[in-house]
């Protein structure tokens, strides 16, 4: 399975992130990013957030979260992810104005920041961004390739 943010769902009331497997009309068949478990999860109990539909406000629009996690990829070696967890709201809101410099201090709150760099610091541990960026290296020189 390609791994792409499309697939990623938060599910209310249950810890981490998780592959979409399918959907069913009462609810989701979703996948544990670690042990490739597979259960069912009601829409009755749950709710469900696709990471590809989250933004952040901006003050002249908003930014999905897809554009942010590339950014904090770039900056990754210059902070400390599971450090900032921890850190004051004030340290938060100073990486936020690095990692997004026109965000909207008003509409976004700091256990939005947290919860980004929880979601970040979960996919980053499970090196989804190193693997996106190998499927990105590898499928542009396969373009150039073609190409010639």
């Amino acid at each position: 399975m390609e791994k792409n943010i499309e697939n990623i769902v938060s599910v209310s009331s249950l810890p981490g992130l998780y592959y979409l497997e399918s959907s069913r009309s009462n609810g989701l068949i979703i996948k544990d990013m670690d042990s490739g478990v597979k259960q069912f999860v009601s829409v009755r109990k749950h709710q469900f957030t696709p990471l590809r539909s989250i933004a952040i406000y901006t003050y002249s629009d908003s930014t999905p979260i897809e554009d942010i996690f590339k950014t904090m990829v770039e900056i990754k070696q210059d902070h400390n992810i599971s450090e900032l967890l921890k850190a004051s709201n004030n340290d938060l809101a100073n990486y936020f104005r690095i990692v997004l410099p026109e965000y909207d201090e008003d509409r976004v709150y700091p256990s939005d920041m947290k919860k980004v760099l929880k979601w970040f610091d979960f996919l980053d541990k499970r090196d989804f961004f190193s693997l996106n960026a190998e499927t990105n290296e590898k499928s542009t020189s396969e373009d150039i390739g073609e190409e010639e």
